[in-house]
């Protein structure tokens, strides 16, 4: 029988699962962080946001935890680099010229020391300012990135499905696609994604599926799902989802996953007065 107080590793994705609405990391989830922390279990932040960014979210505890930042292309336990899954320019380039020719989308091209756009639209880039702390705007993508490439994301402001997925999906036999968000869908090499980051930090670890627990709302979270016995889906989540997940929690804006962390830390104690 599987309990609670078997997890050794707790993995959240970011947006729609532990930042609400508003973007926000709750106080009582820094509070909970503590409790993860003396019953040992390992914490590990899976986004497809920017290192940097989710860095920031999580500044006060980011050297006590293992961050999995664009979807699974770069994990970094503090100041320590576990893994990378790059992008080849070969595939930059055959993708580039496609996405041109859509209308109404952004492109950027998430590197290591930084993002890249080719677009001055301002409202776009206050949106991009959320998840890419660190970008540059350029004249062409294609001559003027100078670095290691994780992924390509592209965005649009009403529907990624609708608008995007029908226009890249003639990659998905070469290359990871995601429709990772209402407005995003990411592109990466098909190693690159939460499941497989989860997974290397397991063997890392020494961590079972059945000592796994992870948190997740939308379809870039579908393989780390796999990787877990104890798998939540959100309230607010994808449908997938929610057919993939073992478990359900509260939604993001009503701390969905505090409320199965608060009940991981009660198991966990109560398993140490048995």
């Amino acid at each position: 029988m599987m309990d609670l107080s078997q997890v050794k590793m707790v993995v959240t994705d970011m947006d729609g699962t532990l930042l609400n609405s508003k973007s926000e990391v709750s106080v009582q989830f820094f509070e909970l962080f503590q409790g993860l922390k003396t019953q040992n279990v390992r914490f590990v932040a899976a986004s497809g946001r920017q290192y940097s960014s989710i860095q920031n979210k999580l500044m006060a505890i980011f050297e006590e935890i293992t961050i999995v930042a664009e979807n699974g292309g770069y994990i970094k336990q503090g100041q320590t680099e576990l893994g990378s899954t790059l992008l080849s320019f070969d595939h930059i380039h055959k993708l580039i010229p496609v996405l041109r020719k859509v209308e109404g989308i952004y492109i950027v091209v998430c590197g290591k020391k930084s993002a890249y756009i080719e677009s001055d639209d301002e409202k776009f880039q206050n949106v991009l300012k959320e998840y890419y702390t660190k970008f540059d705007v350029v004249d062409d993508l294609l001559s003027q990135v100078k670095d290691d490439v994780f992924k390509v994301a592209i965005y649009h402001f009403e529907s990624s499905e609708t608008y995007i997925y029908p226009h890249v999906k003639q990659f998905e036999n070469e290359l990871q696609i995601k429709v990772s968000g209402t407005n995003w869908v990411d592109i990466a090499d098909q190693r690159s994604n939460k499941g497989e980051a989860v997974k290397l930090l397991q063997h890392k670890f020494g961590i079972s599926k059945e000592e796994t627990m992870v948190f997740g709302d939308y379809n870039n979270d579908l393989e780390m799902i796999d990787q877990a016995y104890f798998s939540y889906a959100m309230e607010n989540a994808h449908e997938n989802v929610k057919q993939a997940a073992r478990f359900e929690t509260r939604s993001n804006n009503n701390a969905g996953v505090e409320f199965v962390l608060e009940k991981l830390i009660k198991a966990k104690e109560l398993k140490l007065k048995d």
